[in-house]
């Protein structure tokens, strides 16, 4: 660790920043030790000798592998309790590592295709979100995502089946295997979300080429896009992002655990931020890829130098890339300020 890393974390510790984190799955905040615990309640036999043998089995050679290992560990979540357990103990992480402001994706349609019904899934998720907020000071709201790699009316079905619901929502996201599943298939879906009043992101240009976030941008209306970094690729494309300001959910350890680059420091932050992208730092699927936000920051402090103000610019772009309310984004932007 060189001293001005040192220097960097101190003051940081000393004056914690207010971060909004705007790219995590609740479903990849499941721990090993989490899954055997589940496994146990609902009486379920895991494919896994032990806690060590299914945590050597989070190495991964691209996005799919991860998705595989991903979507099987979920068969532990059944019952609402589940669902609450694991969003309120991956709110108590966040509110450890400095988060201020959550905007949580949720799979409504994974735990369908189990039998696991919409209001199971939110009810937990939402009671958990209310918890937090009473213990913790934390805000968070809720965007439910699409799984691109599933037929377009399953995404119609989920839509109605999660504004049936009740439950207080944010926003519709895209996620899930991205080669081969461009964000324009889901034109029709985010324009009903749109119409009820949900606010709109999407996964593009991770994997993907640039050309995705473009379908997303004018395909979706996306107003965050989540990834991003491929847009270097295309020139036009990051001149619009930059003027029309148009934030980026950059995830710094999931690129380098799903081969995206190879090392944190091949990631083309400093970059993006040098053409004016705005920039934020997440943590994705925290459990799989080796860090929460607080962890990912720290790495992007070693890899790439940045200094207290680049944390400050970093975090003011979480405040106002945020979708808290105005006056929420106020009052974390004056703690920012001070």
């Amino acid at each position: 660790m060189t001293d001005s890393t040192a220097e960097t974390l101190a003051s940081l510790r000393e004056q914690p920043l207010p971060f909004c984190e705007l790219h995590v799955h609740v479903e990849g905040t499941l721990q090993p030790a989490a899954i055997f615990d589940l496994a146990e309640r609902n009486q379920l036999t895991l494919p896994y000798r032990d806690v060590n043998d299914l945590a050597r089995r989070y190495e991964f050679t691209d996005l799919q592998s991860f998705l595989d290992l991903y979507y099987d560990n979920l068969s532990v979540l059944i019952e609402e309790r589940d669902y609450y357990d694991l969003a309120l103990r991956y709110l108590t992480r966040a509110h450890a590592a400095g988060v201020r402001h959550v905007e949580l994706f949720v799979d409504p349609q994974a735990h369908n295709m189990r039998g696991v019904p919409t209001g199971s899934v939110l009810g937990g998720v939402s009671k958990a979100i209310t918890q937090a907020t009473e213990l913790y000071g934390l805000t968070a709201e809720i965007i439910v995502c699409v799984l691109r790699d599933q037929p377009v009316a399953a995404a119609h079905r989920m839509l109605e089946s999660v504004l049936a619901s009740g439950i207080p929502l944010t926003g519709i996201g895209l996620d899930s295997a991205e080669i081969g599943n461009p964000p324009a298939l889901f034109k029709k879906v985010f324009e009903e979300a749109h119409s009820h009043g949900l606010r709109r992101v999407a996964h593009a240009g991770e994997e993907g080429p640039a050309e995705y976030i473009w379908q997303a941008l004018d395909d979706l209306g996306a107003e965050r896009i989540d990834h991003g970094i491929r847009c270097l690729e295309d020139d036009a494309l990051v001149t619009r992002l930059a003027v029309d300001r148009i934030p980026l959910t950059v995830c710094p350890l999931s690129n380098v655990r799903l081969g995206v680059v190879n090392e944190l420091g091949e990631l083309p932050l400093r970059q993006m931020l040098e053409r004016n992208l705005v920039v934020t730092i997440n943590s994705d699927d925290p459990a799989y890829f080796g860090g929460y936000l607080d962890e990912n920051l720290e790495a992007c402090i070693a890899a790439f130098g940045l200094n207290y103000t680049d944390l400050k610019s970093l975090a003011m772009n979480s405040i106002q890339a945020s979708f808290a309310s105005d006056a929420r984004r106020a009052e974390l932007m004056s703690e920012l300020s001070t």
